[in-house]
């Protein structure tokens, strides 16, 4: 299992936007998909559930694979899931 290293500027976001550390790396770690992005930059998103609505959000986690480790550019909750969620790239 690879380190996950997450950048200042990820733990900026994370910060700002109220994503546990914990749950970050839950993603970076096992996500339920990975889809590509801009910049040989990988998604990593799963469903979860957000404790101040009690709706379904998405998390994602843009992440560069380093080789050796996961390198965690930003990351962010959205409730879109459906503009986001590839049923053919599932795990």
């Amino acid at each position: 299992m690879k380190p996950v290293v997450i950048s200042d500027h990820a733990l900026f976001e994370m910060k700002r936007r109220q994503i546990p550390e914990e749950a970050l790396r839950e993603v970076a770690l096992a996500p339920e998909q990975v889809v590509s992005s801009e910049k040989g930059r990988m998604i990593y998103q799963s469903r979860v559930s957000d404790s101040d609505s009690a709706r379904q959000m998405l998390l994602r986690v843009i992440v560069e694979d380093h080789g050796d480790a996961l390198f965690v550019v930003t990351a962010y909750r959205t409730s879109k899931i459906e503009k986001y969620w590839k049923p053919e790239v599932e795990r």
